[in-house]
């Protein structure tokens, strides 16, 4: 999927009219093999040295480890030559039927083997300091996914309304005040009762999904491989700066100050991944 293969580069109909209606599709092999090697690097760099802004995600009693670490592009020269260097920027951008793709945040995921922590359900949105219809986050693991250990949906629930966004370990609301939104349902309670997707994926497999997409994930069995994920999150072009008054995950300090409300996210902590420099000299260059 690197730039410089990108006439093979090739995201179908189906798969870009999948995200529209579900709120999430599966890309087998988007990756190539040395995109995937590279990204297994960076993650590796990154759990040796976490930035300021990880946390542990799993219980202290936990028999495995979770870890999450949040917008590290700018210090990992492994995630910055990844995200730069790949088609991900356009493979967001006509997911997103965007002109522009830009760059929202980077966010490191591992599971080490035998940790029983879930993902609860959840929606991306909430927790952010944007408004707008227009984005897609791309889930990447490096490692073999289990169907028991993958990231699931509730298929076409990116289409309902915000719900209430809690912290994952104590459920509280330290986002939006009690009340403010619906509560999520209790989508365990009656699994039958909703269309859900989750896909078993080998490395080079990616999925991505709608920031509003309801979604959790599974436990990573003691027997599993290790589950290190990188996920890309990319902003289209009706995403406006939604500013709060509680810290977001993540916080870009400065932020405020420097964007209006309302404003585009025309900002260098959100660069512009597409269109690439030749490609806006070829739409210009066009009758």
């Amino acid at each position: 999927m690197s730039a410089k293969h990108s006439e093979r580069l090739r995201v179908s109909q189906a798969e870009v009219d999948a995200f529209h209606a579900d709120g999430a599709v599966v890309l087998r092999q988007l990756l190539e093999e040395h995109e995937v090697e590279l990204l297994r690097a960076g993650i590796d760099e990154n759990l040796a040295h976490p930035s300021p802004r990880a946390k542990v995600a799993s219980a202290p009693g936990d028999p495995g480890f979770f870890l999450e670490d949040f917008w590290c592009w700018q210090d990992n020269e492994r995630y910055r030559e990844f995200i730069f260097a790949s088609a991900l920027g356009e493979v967001g951008a006509r997911l997103m039927r965007s002109a522009t793709a830009r760059l929202y945040h980077d966010h490191m995921l591992t599971k080490e083997p035998g940790t029983r922590q879930r993902t609860p359900w959840h929606q991306d949105q909430p927790y952010y300091n944007i408004s707008g219809w227009q984005n897609c986050s791309f889930w990447i693991p490096v490692d073999p996914v289990s169907r028991e250990s993958t990231l699931e949906f509730v298929a076409g629930s990116h289409r309902g309304p915000w719900l209430m966004p809690r912290s994952f370990l104590d459920a509280q609301a330290r986002w939006f005040p009690e009340g403010a939104l619906a509560e999520l349902p209790d989508i365990d309670a009656d699994r039958s009762r909703h269309r859900l997707l989750g896909w078993e994926l080998r490395p080079g497999d990616a999925v991505c999904f709608h920031m509003l997409t309801l979604h959790a994930s599974g436990a990573v069995g003691a027997g599993d491989s290790r589950r290190r994920v990188f996920s890309v999150r990319l902003l289209g072009d009706d995403i406006r700066h939604a500013p709060r008054s509680w810290k977001t995950s993540p916080e870009f300090p400065g932020l405020v100050e420097a964007l209006p409300a309302d404003a585009p996210m025309q900002h260098p902590l959100f660069p512009l991944l597409w269109p690439r420099p030749e490609e806006r000299a070829r739409r210009q260059a066009k009758p």
